[in-house]
């Protein structure tokens, strides 16, 4: 229940507590599209480019431009065009080899201390399947924690490991 009911101030982020940064580095660049066009893409370690989403008349080679100097591969991208700007935004990944290969595309793995859990694109398997995952997971938090792996290419994935 709100501290006073009868005013929005907390609801409008008068609240005294900073908003998380969303972005590790932001630029914008001219390119041709239309407002409201967006273009989602990964830049790999080597500096390829993997397009992930979205349609546009920009190349995402001009807005991996825009961002140099500013981060450093890999790191994931979000640009959308708002009427003659593109504006782009990238946030630092981690990327890793697994070894074996799980047969998926997206990855879920929990430890709680007692179970340790698998999903494959969003169905329940066995544990055994994400061995590699579960050895780099384990290795960057000393106990519980929740794992998510995402295939970019190849044998190539996007991690995030969070401790519980």
């Amino acid at each position: 229940m709100p501290l006073d009911p009868g005013r929005d101030w907390l609801a409008a982020g008068i609240t005294g507590i900073p908003r998380q940064r969303e972005w590790d580095a932001v630029a914008t660049v001219r390119g041709a599209g239309a407002a409201g066009d967006e273009l989602e893409f990964v830049a790999m370690p080597d500096g390829a480019l993997v397009v992930e989403g979205g349609s546009a008349a920009i190349a995402p080679e001009e807005l991996a431009d825009a961002l140099s100097g500013a981060i450093q591969p890999p790191y994931r991208a979000v640009a959308r065009r708002r009427e003659d700007v593109w504006a782009v935004g990238a946030v630092a990944i981690a990327v890793e080899r697994l070894d074996p290969d799980p047969d998926g595309d997206d990855l879920e793995l929990t430890w709680n201390g007692d179970v340790l859990a698998l999903s494959i694109n969003g169905a329940p398997a066995e544990p055994s399947r994400a061995a590699a995952l579960e050895r780099i997971a384990s290795a960057r938090v000393g106990g519980a924690y929740a794992a998510h792996a995402h295939r970019l290419r190849g044998d190539l994935w996007e991690l995030s490991v969070l401790q519980l």
